[in-house]
């Protein structure tokens, strides 16, 4: 199939596939180093008959966001870590209330305003523990502008498919990179929209779900269904509830939706990992650093193998146990201060030596530097 090339910046790469996947709504605050996905898409929007509003501030991006998907819409908000921060609580609305929405993080330093400009991995475990309380998460991690696009795409469609947030952790560096990236000419992607309601409006239970997938269709306002959303834990009527097996009933289906179609999910890449006595597991930029340096180690005679993982949630921890058999050592290059190498132990299981490699001086990782560390440790 003939290809459209396009040259792309990541962050402009991301609003292009939200685009392609029939977003129609953001709401957002322009935050460094992600406000060119809000720049593109308040360009873009209005030609689509769709709607762009740029709130006050980050708490009302993602709340604007919220309340167009309610009316069915595919609605996205962008941020960076600052922001992200300030969102956690409407996006455990969103958990809570099964709303769908895509959230993406371009990740910068931190804590507090931190390092605008520069590069981190910090909120990889903000995406999993941010918001309070118990809900599955599904979370992305690009390491190219390819990818960028494509992943867009596929987390609008778990969103609309789940019904919940999707997250997108990209970082400084990905989203100012500028790479070639090919689209399928004339071929359109392939998208989810989320299950409308069959039932009569005076049947309608806004939160009984089907039992084929455990999830409950999901009216928009407008289409006649009385449907009450609140944060509170609720009962199929969607009316809070003190009743212990009702809430039981809700947290347990919040896990178990995601988690049982988690091996359809979890999303990896290896490479010379299969003989590998050194692993190198990696996520985002840091993977393309990675990948090299183990492919300069192999040149030096050095059995090192690779591990990119392009979800961080679900954590492939399966995936890692089992391919960790014949390495005796595991290398987690990360830019902050190990925080994914602790997810990485636990899924080893003392089958092999973790060994963390820490960055947070607001720089990548160069391949020599990685390369080094293997020998060290080989």
């Amino acid at each position: 199939m003939k290809k459209d090339v396009k040259f792309w910046q990541g962050n402009a790469a991301i609003a292009e596939g939200a685009l392609a996947a029939g977003c129609s709504f953001f709401g957002g605050y322009p935050i460094t180093p992600s406000s060119e996905i809000a720049e593109v898409m308040a360009g873009e929007l209005p030609k689509r008959n769709g709607r762009f509003i740029q709130m006050e501030d980050e708490i009302g991006g993602i709340a604007a966001a919220i309340g167009a998907s309610l009316t069915g819409k595919k609605s996205m908000t962008a941020t960076s870590g600052p922001g992200f921060s300030l969102k956690q609580e409407n996006l455990g609305l969103a958990y809570m209330a099964e709303i769908p929405l895509v959230v993406v993080d371009v990740m910068r330093g931190g804590p507090s305003t931190g390092l605008p400009t520069s590069i981190s991995q910090q909120d990889v475990m903000q995406a999993r523990w941010g918001t309070h309380g118990d809900h599955a998460t599904i979370a992305y991690a690009p390491s190219s502008v390819q990818e960028c696009y494509e992943i867009a795409i596929k987390a609008f469609n778990m969103s609309e498919r789940f019904r919940q947030p999707v997250l997108i952790m990209s970082d400084e560096v990905l989203g100012h990179m500028r790479e070639r990236v090919a689209l399928d000419e004339g071929k359109k992607p392939e998208l989810v929209d989320r299950k409308k309601p069959t039932a009569d409006p005076e049947e309608f239970r806004p939160y009984k779900p089907d039992p084929e997938d455990n999830l409950p269709p999901m009216a928009s306002y407008g289409d006649g269904y009385r449907w009450h959303v609140t944060g509170l834990t609720h009962n199929e009527w969607g009316f809070p509830t003190s009743c212990p097996e009702e809430i039981e009933k809700k947290t347990r289906r919040l896990m178990d939706k995601v988690n049982a179609h988690r091996d359809e999910i979890v999303e990896y890449e290896t490479e010379n990992a299969d003989d590998a006595e050194i692993l190198v597991v990696s996520y985002g930029s840091v993977a393309r650093t990675a990948l090299s340096a183990v492919r300069m180690a192999r040149q030096k005679g050095i059995k090192a193998g690779s591990f990119r993982m392009v979800t961080l949630w679900p954590f492939p921890d399966k995936e890692i146990e089992k391919i960790v058999e014949k390495a005796k050592t595991v290398l987690v290059p990360e830019l902050n201060y190990g925080q994914m190498v602790l997810e990485v132990e636990r899924a080893v299981h003392g089958k092999a030596r973790v060994v963390p490699y820490n960055l947070v001086n607001g720089e990548l990782f160069k391949p020599d530097e990685i390369l080094e560390k293997i020998e060290e440790v080989a």
